[in-house]
This record gives C-alpha cells, sequence and structure tokens, in this order.
C-alpha cells in the first residue's frame, strides 16, 4: 500500500515536468506552422510512437469498449490538441498552462453531476482552494500582459471540461483496461480525422517545405508528440488506475509552475504575485489529496 501511494506521487511529479514543458514546445512550434497544422502533426506522430509501442494490445479492448476509448481519444486528445494551439497564437504559454488548471475542478464537479464518483470534503475545498490560486494567477497575468486576446481563453477552458470528461469516462468505464491499450486505442480511433485535418490545411506544399522554420518546429513537435503525449498518456492513464479522478487531475495544479519557470526563461513576464499564486496551488493539492474519513457525495 505504501509503495502505491508513492508511486502515485511519482507518476504526479513525472507528468507535471513533462506537461509544464509541452506549453513552451507549443508556443515554438507555432513559429513555422499555424495551429491546425501542429495539432494534426501532434497527433500522427503520437499516433505511430503509440502504434509502434503497443499495438498489439488493442485485441485487450472489448467490444463494448471501444465507444468509451473513442470518446477519451476525442476529447482527451485530438481536440484538446487543436485548441491549446489556437489558445497560444494569442496567450503566453505559462497563462494557457494556468488556465488549464481548472481540471481538477470541473473532474469533481463533472464525476459528482455525471458519473456519480463521490468526493471527499477536503477534496472539494482542496480543489476551491486550488482554484483561488490560479485566479491569482489569471488576473496578475493578465495586468502583466494586457495586450493579449484572452478571449482566446474559452479554447482552453473548453478543454478542461474534455479532460475532466476524459478522466472520469477512464476511472468509471475503463478501469480494467490497460493504459497503452487505451492510449494506443484513443489514436486508432482518431488518427484519419488528423490526417483528414492536416491534408485541409495545405501542409503538403512546395512552399510550405521551402520555410526554414517548419522543420525546426516539425522538430518541436515530435519532442511534444514522444514525452509530452505518447509517453505522457500512457503514465497519465497509470496514475488514474492507481489514484483517484482528482488526484490524477492535481497534475494541472503543477503543471504552471514548471510552464511559468520556462515561460520566464524564454522572456514571459513573471511577478512576486504569481509566486504567492503558485503556493496557494500547492497547498491546495496537498488538501485535495490528503486522506478524510468521511466521504459525502457532492
Amino acid at each position: 500500500m505504501q509503495k502505491k501511494a508513492t508511486s502515485k506521487w511519482v507518476y504526479l511529479l513525472v507528468l507535471s515536468l513533462i506537461w509544464g514543458t509541452s506549453f513552451i514546445l507549443i508556443k515554438k512550434a507555432l513559429i513555422g506552422l499555424n495551429a491546425y497544422q501542429l495539432g494534426a502533426l501532434r497527433t500522427l506522430i503520437t499516433g505511430l510512437f503509440l502504434f509502434a509501442a503497443g499495438y498489439k494490445k488493442i485485441r485487450f479492448i472489448k467490444k463494448e469498449q471501444w465507444k468509451w476509448i473513442a470518446l477519451s481519444g476525442f476529447v482527451g486528445s485530438f481536440i484538446p490538441a487543436f485548441f491549446f494551439a489556437i489558445a497560444e497564437t494569442e496567450i503566453d504559454s505559462a497563462v494557457v498552462s494556468v488556465l488549464n488548471s481548472l481540471v481538477p475542478l470541473n473532474t469533481v464537479l463533472l464525476g459528482a453531476a455525471v458519473f456519480k464518483i463521490a468526493s471527499t470534503t477536503r477534496q472539494v475545498i482542496g480543489v476551491v482552494i486550488g482554484f483561488i490560486g490560479t485566479s491569482i494567477l489569471i488576473l496578475e497575468g493578465a495586468d502583466l500582459n494586457p495586450n493579449q486576446n484572452y478571449w482566446y481563453a474559452g479554447f482552453v477552458i473548453a478543454s478542461t471540461v474534455m479532460y475532466a470528461i476524459n478522466v472520469n469516462v477512464i476511472k468509471r468505464y475503463l478501469q480494467d483496461v490497460k493504459p497503452l491499450a487505451i492510449a494506443v486505442g484513443n489514436y486508432v480511433v482518431i488518427f484519419i480525422p488528423a490526417l483528414i485535418v492536416l491534408f485541409l490545411t495545405e501542409f503538403f506544399t512546395t512552399e510550405n517545405f521551402n520555410n526554414p522554420d517548419v522543420a525546426k518546429s516539425i522538430g518541436y513537435v515530435t519532442i511534444l508528440a514522444f514525452f509530452g503525449t505518447a509517453l505522457a498518456k500512457v503514465l497519465f492513464n497509470t496514475l488514474v488506475q492507481i489514484s483517484t479522478p482528482v488526484f490524477a487531475s492535481s497534475v494541472t495544479y503543477i503543471m504552471p509552475i514548471v510552464a511559468l519557470i520556462w515561460g520566464l526563461l524564454d522572456g514571459e513576464s513573471f511577478s512576486w504575485t504569481q509566486g504567492l499564486g503558485t503556493l496557494v496551488i500547492l497547498f491546495g493539492v496537498y488538501l485535495a489529496n490528503r486522506k478524510a474519513k468521511k466521504i459525502r457525495s457532492v
């Protein structure tokens, strides 16, 4: 039991480092690609990595589970890959990662309202505190970057709702499916749609490939696809199964800290108020994942 408790924290920290770095990789990839090309390439390259690593695993997916695999693929990978890229065309990478911290709040709300998954009182309080910390970061970010179009935050917020749906689907309907099988199954479903989108973006043109920034951007997308999507997706599916939906989604509380550091190194703004927000977030993570004796449905 102690080993399992330790393992979930290791998974959480590793995922935080990987996904926290993903936002700066998206920003760099957008230099030579548009948001739709980036989202499509990210999906396709990730799919190739996953197929090579675990194509045999899909035989373990039962026929009746494929509808949940498909839903998980679209809301947990396909649509967010495009939405996050679109958001970062207008908003700093660190701010996007902060907005992503809405996932745990949506996980608790959707888990209780739709999937009937109970949450502890401490989890609810911890999520609220984490959300307060996130709000501090968002408000301060808006002050530091008044020229950014915060309407594009809607793409991130919509993605957080989809991520929350995905977490609850995995926990409720795919608990007995191996994490790698879930990931491979997801990309079996979304691979062709991504290929169609890439063709529609006029990616395969001589003019596009003559752009020196394109090759460099494809390199960033490849790194993003392997670490930030393929590997991270398997790790995340494992984390959901060995912990709780709220614990797993708490990775989005730590990710902004990593993303803010990368943003600072890349010339993005950072203030002491944002530092305070990160401390509030960490306290929320601790409280949300502290064991409670009494469980209630919210």
